[in-house]
């Protein structure tokens, strides 16, 4: 399969070693930064110069390519998937909803395939199936340093970008049944997973498509992102407090100059379910505790794999005949066992599973 892979950052440079290492996939990167092009040629990964916000440009660039992937940020889903389904390839990207593009197209489009939106859906709703009736679902995800030091007990381990949207977008949520939108940084719990402590504040995102595909079905589904105690007062000073969620570009330039990234990450996974089976009410849990590690040879974050895994593994299933063929394709329709028995899958299946005994509180 000829992928052309949109985005040479990190996670596109992540998503090329994978892919290659394989030798099914026919990887070429497409960006307009030729310094992180010269990163994956001196690789040896083949690379082309293009804007992806000229659609037309793109287009024409993607003649001979089976499938695309966008690992740009969200705001240029619409204009790259325009130009993948103008040029007849499938479509996979790691954030928006381009619902309306794949309506009625013969080709698939398949976005939110990263963690979350993502994986953390396919575990949700297979652990939802298992259930005669689903009272709840709560999916908590965190991306974080595994040694804080500065006051915001945080790095930047992924899309900045992607950070301030999540926390300044009204967030979708069920509640007694009714979808509903929910304030982002509000709704803070507070929890403790291997002796560690944590919170968890609402983010917008993280469901995909889960609200309409179990809309009537729940009494509750909400997702949460975790951090270290201390972190979302912080975010709520500045943002609110100072207005910075009114300057969004002072915002980006402010975290890019004082918070450092770091590789030396962990991304916590938590689903729990709850309902009835068999006339009986059980909760069932999922977890996960990722670390960054060598893959293929080379040093990844924990974010890095489970965001490039996770769309690996998808395009892998599509290869295979596993997923839909055609139209607009939801994680929900991944089958989560087949996830992670895929080779890419396993970046999942092998990560330590924290203990599923927890506790937490609603401030």
């Amino acid at each position: 399969m000829k992928v052309a892979l949109v985005g040479a950052g990190l996670i596109g440079q992540s998503i090329a070693h994978l892919l290659r290492e394989t030798g099914d996939f026919e990887v070429v990167a497409f960006d307009r930064d030729e310094n992180a092009l010269a990163l994956l040629d001196a690789q040896g990964i083949p690379t082309r110069r293009v804007d992806s916000a000229d659609t037309p440009a793109l287009r024409q660039a993607l003649n001979g390519f089976d499938a695309l992937i966008n690992a740009l940020p969200y705001y240029l889903a619409i204009n790259v998937a325009s130009a993948a389904k103008a040029a007849g390839v499938h479509y996979f990207d790691l954030t928006e909803n381009v619902r309306a593009i794949a309506e009625d197209s013969e080709l698939a489009f398949m976005p939110q395939c990263g963690l979350a939106p993502g994986f953390i859906g396919i575990v949700a709703h297979a652990l939802a199936k298992r259930l005669d009736d689903v009272r709840e679902v709560k999916m908590r995800v965190g991306a974080l340093p595994q040694l804080p030091t500065n006051a915001l007990k945080y790095n930047l381990t992924w899309s900045i970008d992607g950070l301030i949207n999540e926390y300044c977008q009204p967030c979708e949520a069920i509640r007694d049944g009714r979808t509903q939108w929910v304030q982002p940084l509000e709704g803070v719990e507070h929890f403790s997973l291997d002796g560690i402590e944590y919170e968890a504040v609402n983010t917008s995102g993280g469901l995909g498509t889960l609200c309409e595909t179990l809309a009537g079905k729940i009494e509750t589904l909400d997702y949460k992102s975790v951090r270290y105690p201390g972190h979302r007062d912080l975010m709520k000073f500045l943002l609110d407090d100072l207005r910075m969620s009114f300057d969004r570009d002072g915002l980006k330039t402010m975290l890019k100059r004082a918070v450092p990234s770091t590789a030396q990450d962990v991304v916590l996974i938590f689903v729990t379910v709850t309902g009835m089976r068999r006339g009986q009410l059980v909760q069932d849990v999922f977890t996960r505790k990722i670390f960054a590690k060598d893959v293929c040879g080379t040093l990844m974050s924990a974010i890095q794999i489970t965001t490039a895994g996770a769309i690996c593994a998808e395009l892998d299933l599509f290869r295979e005949g596993v997923l839909p063929q055609s139209g607009f394709v939801r994680q929900e329709q991944v089958p989560l066992d087949a996830f992670l028995c895929n080779r890419f899958g396993k970046l999942y299946e092998g990560a330590n599973a924290v203990a599923t005994a927890w506790q937490f509180a609603v401030a």
